[in-house]
């Protein structure tokens, strides 16, 4: 059967062993959203568990803490086990607190130590600038200069990193490495046990911002002995906006005083002894700094609650199909509009969406929300394309790709301005 037929598509959905989670999400009729890879859409169950939470401040009040179906307490370290199986980690290595870009300073406040020749810091050109700044901010805070002390990799094209060039930048000078899972504009999935292999044959603590692969892609992390990663849940995790992020820590790690101390991070139970010496608490609880943001983080039990019943595995198995179904829809149906597929093809170096790159991607993207496909763009020409394993069917990657053709046959993007919006 040719894949460019609706019939097609409608038969895989048919077919689809997660098509029944579809039905957990608000989708707004006649829109197909392909932006997950940015913010994921609400499910039933992460508005329901919002609700309960809601319920248990109106029942318990200051109790909450310690009483009702979810202790607040304890919210931090239960979401770290219920994320744990998605990264390949033990429960206690996992912890869901503060934000991305808080807990990347955390981690590199714990594990950055420039001593003797071993100063800086090895990242990419390519990572999202958030990190940058974090990395950049933390050099300063040694007395570094961060033009001197942060090394980025660079790209041979533009869109992908090769890690024997990563490798090669991992000199006696290095300190600490810290690298995105997914890179976030061409969605290349990074070798990440041979990076950790290598970075620790040299004696070098290296570290990975999950963030475009965790609740995409499975990982290994403590198989693979990563020393330590960090990733937001409003993505793939559907968890909604600004909600609490996790970050892992390899158990070998246990012990360490975090760079950053703060009330959270406490034993649990000296927590309360209100003593001005700090009792850490054993496990990745240790890199807590203030209170959870309970109700930031009450959306993400519904959410995780679906990915332990539709596994990792099996959302990986259909995310590859959907994102390959859409790059063999985007080579029959759009060849000749000037369109350039910028992700790896290769299952193993993909990640869970398709960059599309073209000298006119923002006013397209203007022109796909117009006609109810919700892209995203990222600067200076890329369409980025998210299919999302847990409602994003067949069909609807179909139609996208139909509805695209027609703006570029009717040249209907020519009416917009060629420029991102504030939000891209």
């Amino acid at each position: 059967m040719l894949t460019h037929l609706r019939k097609y598509a409608i038969e895989k959905d048919s077919q689809d062993p997660l098509q029944s989670f579809r039905n957990e999400f608000y989708i707004k009729e006649g829109e197909i959203y392909l932006d997950g890879n940015s913010l994921g859409l609400i499910s039933k169950r992460a508005e329901l568990s919002l609700e309960k939470t809601i319920q248990a401040w109106k029942e318990h009040g200051i109790d909450g803490w310690m009483t009702g179906e979810q202790p607040w307490f304890y919210i931090s370290e239960k979401l770290g086990e219920m994320s744990a199986p998605l990264v390949g980690a033990e429960p206690a290595e996992v912890l869901a607190a503060g934000s991305t870009t808080m807990n990347l300073h955390q981690l590199v406040a714990t594990f950055y130590s420039p001593q003797g020749n071993r100063t800086k810091i090895l990242a990419d050109e390519l990572n999202f600038p958030s990190d940058i700044y974090a990395l950049k901010s933390q050099i300063s805070l040694r007395g570094l200069n961060p033009e001197e002390h942060l090394i980025r990799v660079k790209s041979r094209d533009g869109r992908l990193l090769e890690e024997e060039d990563i490798i090669e930048a991992m000199t006696e000078e290095v300190a600490l490495i810290v690298l995105p899972t997914v890179l976030y504009r061409s969605g290349q999935l990074l070798d990440i046990k041979r990076l950790t292999e290598e970075a620790h044959k040299r004696n070098i603590l290296i570290g990975f911002d999950g963030c475009h692969s965790v609740g995409a892609i499975p990982h290994k992390f403590s198989e693979w002995g990563v020393d330590f990663a960090f990733w937001c849940n409003y993505k793939y995790l559907n968890a909604g906006p600004g909600s609490i992020a996790s970050l892992y820590v390899n158990k070998r790690h246990f012990g360490r005083i975090p760079g950053l101390a703060g009330w959270f991070g406490s034993d649990k139970t000296k927590q309360f002894d209100m003593e001005h010496t700090f009792s850490s608490a054993a496990e990745a609880g240790a890199y807590q700094i203030g209170t959870p943001h309970i109700m930031s983080a009450a959306p993400l039990i519904g959410s995780l609650e679906m990915f332990a019943e539709a596994g990792i595995d099996r959302i990986r198995e259909k995310s590859l199909d959907l994102t390959h179904y859409l790059m063999d829809l985007i080579i029959e149906e759009l060849s000749g509009f000037g369109f350039e597929i910028a992700n790896p093809i290769d299952p193993v170096r993909l990640g869970g969406h398709v960059s599309l790159e073209h000298p006119e991607a923002a006013r397209i993207c203007k022109a796909l929300k117009e006609n109810g496909v919700v892209p995203d763009f990222r600067q200076p020409n890329v369409i980025r394309l998210a299919p999302v394993a847990l409602y994003t069917s067949y069909s609807e990657v179909w139609e996208a790709v139909q509805r695209l053709k027609k703006i570029m046959e009717n040249k209907d993007y020519e009416k917009y301005e060629n420029k991102r919006e504030i939000i891209a």
